[in-house]
């Protein structure tokens, strides 16, 4: 019995794996119940019985997953440097090697996703304005600009620049959206 249960599990968060890879990738519309059941290898009818609501219950689940992870990574760069302008320094260029590994495929499944808004899943809108609202406040914790106004300002701006970046790496096939943008906020950074 205990195995019947943890090969459910398994099977769920493969399909979690799976919608979050496939949203990185494509947004919403590439991640369809058939794409997480193939890139997954989870039987179809596991998709209803984890996801009774269908795709729209399941993306909200892996963006919920995904912006915890995302935090956690924004965490590890900003923590890995002191001073402030080393802090942007190192953010932008853990986001410039994680869409390079990625072969600039891959972008932010939130960012993906928002694009993909229409009527139809509107209601997914909470869960990417959470998110983003959670990384900004992932950032703002790592500076102190003065106020909490001005620093909350500007991590909403170092996030608004991350989202930005990722649209041109994948356009342009390059890192050096990252690099740029990194250079100038932690010009700011410093003062």
């Amino acid at each position: 019995m205990a195995r019947k249960a943890a090969d459910a599990n398994d099977s769920r968060e493969r399909m979690i794996e799976a919608a979050i890879s496939l949203m990185r990738g494509s947004g919403l519309s590439g991640a369809g119940i058939n794409e997480v059941v193939r890139e997954s290898g989870a039987p179809k009818g596991s998709v209803y019985y984890f996801f009774p609501e269908g795709k729209l219950s399941l993306a909200a689940e892996a963006l919920a997953v995904y912006t915890q992870r995302v935090c956690g990574f924004i965490d590890a760069a900003l923590s890995s440097r002191k001073a402030p302008e080393e802090k942007v320094r190192a953010l932008f260029a853990a986001f410039a090697r994680r869409v390079e590994e990625a072969g600039y495929l891959r972008s932010c499944a939130v960012g993906a996703v928002s694009l993909d808004l229409d009527a139809d899943v509107v209601r997914l809108q909470p869960v990417l304005a959470g998110a983003c609202t959670r990384w900004v406040d992932c950032i703002a914790a790592h500076f102190d600009l003065g106020d909490a106004k001005r620093t909350r300002s500007f991590a909403s701006l170092v996030l608004t620049s991350i989202e930005g970046a990722y649209v041109r790496c994948r356009a342009e096939r390059s890192r050096k959206p990252f690099t740029e943008a990194g250079e100038w906020l932690s010009a700011l950074a410093a003062g």
